[in-house]
C-alpha cells in the first residue's frame, strides 16, 4: 500500500524544518510554514467550524491511504469541499432574538417581510402565507413558534427575494399544509408548502410537519438544513432543490409519491449535489430515496430507505453512515446525468445494508466503475454487482446473501430475453461472433413442419447450453439467459466488459 501524499508531507516538513530552523525561528513558526504550504491552515479558534475545516483538509492529505497501488483506483477524498459550507449562523439552533419583531398570523392575511431582521410568528391561520420579499443583500430569518398555516392553493412560507433566508423552528410542532393545486405567481410556478426562489437554511430545535400535493420543500437555489424534524408527506418531490442540498444534521421523516429528497437544475447539468454529514432518515418514495445529478456524497448519518432506487447520482461517494436500503429495482445507482464528474460509485467506510426485491434488480449497479475501499457491505438479492467499465474491490467487508467475498461478481441475474439482443462474455469463439447458420440471413430457423413442441433430439428436455468456454449470455433483455459473469479481485486486476 502506497501513501504518496503522506511521504510527500513528510519530506516537505524535514526540508522545511531544516532551513527554518537555520534561519533561527521557532517550532511555532515551521508549524505554521508547513501547513500554510500544504494548505492547512492554523484554525483561528477551537469552535466546530475550525475543526470541520481541519479535518477536510487531513482527508485529502491523507487521500491515498485505502487504495491499493494498481491504476484504476478512485481515489478517497471528499468529491465535496466542506471546509466553509456551513457558516456559524447556520449551526446555530437558537435565533438571536434581542431585536426581533413579534407577528401572528390572521385568517386570509398574509405576513410581508421587506428588510433584513428576525421575525417571530406564532398563530393558527387559514389562506394565509408569510412572504419574504426583501433586498437582494437582506438576510431574513423567520423563527416559527407554534405555527399552522393550511392553504388551498398557495405555499404557506413564500420566499421571493433577500439574499438568505433562515427558518428556526422553536422548541414547538409547526403544522404547514396545502390541500389544492398550486397557483402560479406570474411567471413563478409555486409547487411546495415552503418555496424559496432564494438561499434557505432550515434549522432549530423543533418539529415542522408538511403535507403537500406537489413538494414539500422546495428551493431554486442552495439548500441546507442543520438541525430540527421533518415530517413531510407529498404527492411529488419531499425535498428539492437546483443547486445544491447540505445537510449537517437533523430528524427527517419523509414519504413522498415521487423522490424524497431531490436536486436537479434543469438549466446547467454542472450543479445538483447532495451533501449528508449526518441526521437520522426514515425515507418511503415511489421513485428514488435520494437522488442528485452530480455528486452525492455521504460522511454520516442513519438513513433508511425504501424505494424504487435507494441513492442515485452520477457520483455516489459513501464515506460513513449507517445505510439500509430496501429497493425494488437498483439499490445504490450511478448514472450519467452530468458530463462534469465520472460515473462512479465508491465506498470507502460506513455500514451499507442492501436488500433487492426479486427480478431484473441490482444491488450496486454503475454505468460507469465501482470502487469499495472500505466499510462493511452487505446485499441480498438476486445481482449484487452490475458495472459497465471496471470495478475494484480495495477493503472493507463485502457480504453477498450471506456469504463474505474476496472479489466483486458482475453477475446477470435476470430473465431471458429475445435471440435478437447483444451476445457478451463468453459467447465470442476465437475473438470473433459466431456467425447465423448458412441461408438464415440473420433470421431464426424455421420450425420443421412436423414440430410439436418436443425439445431436440438428446437434449432430455433441457436448456442447450453455450458454446464451449461460453459465460456470456443471449438475449435482448438487460440481463442474460445463462448466468454468465465477471469478476476483480481485490488486488486491482482488470476488468473485462460487464454490462
Amino acid at each position: 500500500m502506497i501513501k504518496k501524499n503522506k511521504i510527500t508531507v513528510a519530506l516537505m516538513t524535514i526540508l522545511m524544518a531544516s532551513s527554518l530552523a537555520l534561519a533561527g525561528c521557532s517550532a511555532s513558526d515551521v508549524t505554521e510554514a508547513v501547513g500554510t504550504t500544504i494548505g492547512q491552515d492554523r484554525p483561528a479558534d477551537t469552535g466546530s467550524a475550525a475543526s470541520e475545516a481541519t479535518q477536510a483538509q487531513v482527508t485529502e492529505v491523507t487521500s491515498d491511504e485505502n487504495l491499493s497501488s494498481g491504476s484504476g483506483a478512485s481515489s478517497t477524498s471528499g468529491l465535496i469541499d466542506t471546509s466553509d459550507l456551513f457558516t456559524d449562523r447556520d449551526l446555530e439552533q437558537e435565533a438571536d432574538l434581542t431585536d426581533a419583531y413579534y407577528m401572528t398570523l390572521e385568517d386570509g392575511e398574509d405576513i410581508t417581510i421587506s428588510s433584513e431582521g428576525v421575525y417571530v410568528i406564532s398563530g393558527s391561520a387559514s389562506d394565509a402565507s408569510i412572504i419574504v420579499e426583501a433586498a437582494d443583500t437582506d438576510k431574513v430569518q423567520i423563527v416559527l413558534d407554534g405555527v399552522s398555516i393550511t392553504n388551498s392553493d398557495s405555499p404557506a412560507i413564500y420566499v421571493k427575494s433577500a439574499d438568505k433566508v433562515f427558518v428556526t423552528t422553536t422548541d414547538s410542532k409547526n403544522t404547514l399544509t396545502v390541500t389544492g393545486t398550486f397557483s402560479a405567481d406570474g411567471e413563478t410556478n409555486t409547487d411546495a408548502v415552503i418555496f424559496s426562489k432564494e438561499d434557505l437554511v432550515l434549522n432549530g430545535e423543533g418539529t415542522i410537519t408538511i403535507s403537500s400535493t406537489g413538494n414539500g420543500i422546495t428551493c431554486k437555489d442552495d439548500l441546507k438544513v442543520t438541525g430540527g424534524s421533518y415530517n413531510i408527506t407529498s404527492t411529488e418531490d419531499g425535498i428539492e432543490a437546483n443547486d445544491s442540498i447540505s445537510i449537517s444534521d437533523g430528524t427527517f421523516a419523509i414519504n413522498s409519491s415521487k423522490d424524497a429528497i431531490h436536486c436537479e437544475n434543469s438549466d446547467d447539468t454542472t450543479v445538483g449535489s447532495i451533501y449528508i454529514q449526518g441526521g437520522s432518515f426514515d425515507i418511503e418514495a415511489s421513485d428514488d430515496g435520494i437522488q442528485a445529478t452530480t455528486i452525492l456524497m455521504i460522511d454520516g448519518g442513519d438513513i433508511d430507505i425504501k424505494a424504487a432506487e435507494g441513492l442515485e447520482a452520477t457520483y455516489v461517494q459513501i464515506n460513513d453512515g449507517t445505510i439500509n436500503i430496501e429497493a425494488s429495482d437498483d439499490g445504490i445507482n450511478a448514472a450519467q446525468k452530468s458530463t462534469s464528474v465520472d460515473v462512479v460509485i465508491e465506498v470507502n467506510g460506513g455500514d451499507i445494508t442492501v436488500n433487492m426485491g426479486s427480478g431484473d434488480t441490482d444491488g450496486f449497479d454503475a454505468n460507469g466503475n465501482i470502487y469499495i475501499n472500505g466499510g462493511t457491505i452487505s446485499v441480498t438479492g438476486n445481482s449484487a454487482f452490475d458495472w459497465d467499465g471496471e470495478a475494484k474491490l480495495n477493503g472493507g467487508t463485502v457480504t453477498v446473501n450471506g456469504e463474505e467475498i474476496t472479489e466483486l461478481t458482475n453477475q446477470f441475474g435476470g430473465a431471458m430475453g429475445g435471440f435478437g439482443g447483444r451476445m457478451q462474455g463468453g459467447m465470442m469463439q476465437d475473438g470473433e461472433m459466431p456467425q447465423p447458420p448458412e441461408g438464415a440471413d440473420g433470421q431464426m430457423p424455421q420450425q420443421p413442419e412436423d414440430f410439436e413442441g418436443q425439445a431436440p433430439e438428446g437434449t432430455d428436455g433441457q436448456m442447450m447450453t453455450p458454446p464451449q468456454g461460453g459465460k456470456g449470455r443471449m438475449g435482448g433483455g438487460k440481463k442474460g439467459a445463462f448466468g454468465g459473469e465477471n469478476t476483480q479481485s481485490g488486488t486491482g486486476s482488470e476488468a473485462t466488459e460487464g454490462n
